[in-house]
């Protein structure tokens, strides 16, 4: 039978259950995006950028059981998603990433968007494929599909050259994708060593991560099982229910809060699930492992990589948990539980939450009066699309999050203007869920125009803007050894015109009267079907647990002469003025 590229490509991605592509159509991709428009399965979706595309790929892929697509022009078009490209790399997202390529049968140089791009994709995917003839167009996708979700999932990059995608070519037979079984487990001694380990512990501790994401269940379990308290990573914030007794927060080191830091001080059995250890989850590797460390992740090279396992094992969470706990259960019977570490806990949390009380001011909104409202209003499976800066650290801090899968975010590759697009990728994929962000006004400039694309798509996203004027987070880290915050002062932005501009509604949160009415106005209105800009002027005077704790541990690990000399400088500038 005789197909085109683009017809054969649209059929692969049907059968690998793409819901879903992101780009704006190119020369190089007319004949694509014309069969993807005739799918009764997949909408293409055009973005006013292909950054944005990159990062709506990328939560679609974190919130659905669909991979996101990215189907855009080489060169331009890639360069422009790279970062989100990139930022599903790092953060271990699968993601097809899909562009058109120079024409292979002319004998012509220099054509348009002609670069060696699987030499600019190679970093940032797991692999990239350049297809030359029909035939090999859905073996291809399939088998990028494949490593796509496959171990530690990521993006994989395939080019389609424009004269496949444009002509007919004879193709012997179109398969169906099937499903490869899972491999066995396996580590039955490693399993037994754990929970060895784990039962002889006086003050066993759990940290999990975006790989425990489809295994809170077996979490939860396990946590009530040896009545170990639990702190998450950024990336694993929904990993685990905060108003369960034994939840303590993000982090557990000098840059947790204190319910984390105390319920972890004495913990001589460390299990960490589903982490790398890399230095946002750590505090800037700030955090003291004990020696029994048991450390699960489905790729073997995190294992021991930051700091030496005592039992490793690189398998599936969920399923590594499933056997664990069987063992445990034959092992002997379950912890009782603890009253005084759950009275901890939660005297920790409430005294945490008093010191921010204390800090209103006047004409600016209280983090955490903002998240208490919040979360009155907002139901347990509502999503949070949070993007990179000091609101990520104070929703990491203030906002408990009840539900898995309901929080994603920017965090190894850590790119700023995440959120607005990736909130659209969430509400596509889940259209039933309240879909809400939380976004500095530094990283909502970045992205903000996308907004359009949720107007166009009657997508009810709600963008909490928290607007104080500079980049506060690198701010912060300025002011306290330099004394003075250069280059981090933003324009004066009119978010009402950003509103006007893009179909948005606007809603102004001035003060701390102003919460729960801008709340509730911002979700009448998203119920229509129509994305909202809230205003939220923002207090930032106060300092997270994790800026102060991430300072003081960098500033340790400073040379003695170094130390002299900021701390010198540091001093000279207060005293100057």
């Amino acid at each position: 039978m005789k197909k085109t590229g683009a017809w054969l490509a649209t059929y692969a991605l049907e059968q690998i259950g793409a819901r879903f592509t992101f780009g704006i159509p190119g020369v190089h991709t007319t004949e694509l995006y014309d069969e993807l428009h005739n799918s009764k399965q997949i909408t293409p979706v055009l973005v006013t950028h292909e950054g944005g595309g990159a990062f709506m790929a990328d939560a679609v892929s974190r919130l659905s059981d669909s991979i996101g697509v990215l189907t855009v022009v080489p060169a331009a078009g890639l360069t422009h998603a790279s970062s989100g490209i990139g930022e599903a790399f790092l953060d271990g997202v699968p993601m097809l990433v899909i562009s058109g390529g120079p024409r292979t049968d002319s004998q012509h140089q220099f054509q348009l968007h002609q670069m060696d791009t699987h030499k600019f994709m190679s970093g940032l995917t797991k692999a990239t494929f350049h297809v030359s003839s029909h035939e090999q167009v859905v073996p291809t996708l399939f088998e990028a599909y494949a490593i796509a979700t496959s171990g530690e999932p990521g993006p994989v990059f395939v080019e389609l050259p424009v004269n496949i995608l444009l002509y007919t070519g004879e193709v012997s037979d179109l398969p169906r994708y099937v499903t490869a079984p899972p491999e066995p487990v396996g580590f039955e001694q490693e399993i037994l060593r754990a929970v060895e380990l784990l039962r002889n512990a006086k003050r066993p501790c759990l940290f999990v991560g975006w790989g425990t994401r489809d295994a809170s269940e077996q979490v939860k379990a396990v946590a009530d099982w040896l009545e170990a308290p639990v702190a998450t990573t950024l990336q694993g914030l929904s990993a685990f229910p905060a108003n369960h007794p034994l939840h303590v927060g993000f982090g557990f080191g000098a840059s947790a809060v204190p319910a984390a830091r105390n319920a972890f001080k004495d913990c001589d059995c460390l299990f960490a699930i589903g982490t790398r250890f890399s230095e946002i989850a750590t505090g800037s590797y700030g955090i003291e492992v004990p020696e029994n460390l048991i450390h699960i992740d489905i790729n073997p090279k995190t294992i021991g990589a930051n700091y030496p396992a005592k039992v490793g094992i690189a398998g599936d969470a969920a399923r590594v948990l499933d056997q664990l706990l069987k063992a445990l259960e034959t092992a002997g019977p379950r912890r009782a539980v603890q009253p005084a570490l759950r009275a901890q806990i939660r005297s920790d949390k409430e005294a945490y939450r008093q010191a921010w009380y204390k800090n209103d001011i006047i004409n600016r909104v209280n983090p955490a009066r903002f998240f208490d409202q919040l979360r009155i209003q907002t139901p347990d499976n509502g999503i949070i699309v949070i993007d990179d800066g000091n609101h990520t650290f104070l929703t990491a801090e203030l906002m408990p999050i009840h539900c898995a899968k309901s929080v994603i975010l920017p965090t190894d590759f850590n790119c700023m203007g995440y959120a607005v697009p990736a909130a659209i990728g969430a509400k596509l994929s889940n259209p039933d869920r309240v879909v809400q962000t939380i976004v500095g006004d530094g990283a909502f400039l970045m992205t903000c125009m996308e907004i359009l694309t949720a107007t166009s798509n009657n997508l009810g996203v709600i963008y909490y803007v928290f607007h104080d004027g500079e980049l506060s987070q690198i701010a912060q880290a300025q002011e306290i050894p330099y004394n003075r915050k250069p280059c981090t002062q933003i324009g004066q932005v009119n978010l009402e015109g950003v509103a006007l501009a893009t179909g948005a509604v606007f809603v102004p949160m001035q003060d701390n009267d102003a919460i729960a009415g801008a709340i509730r106005r911002a979700n009448e209105i998203a119920c229509t079907g129509r994305p909202v800009i809230v205003d939220v002027r923002i207090d930032y005077s106060k300092r997270t647990a994790f800026t102060e704790g991430a300072v003081k541990t960098n500033f340790r690990r400073f040379p003695l002469t170094q130390k002299v000399r900021t701390l010198a400088r540091a001093l000279t500038r207060r005293v100057t003025g």
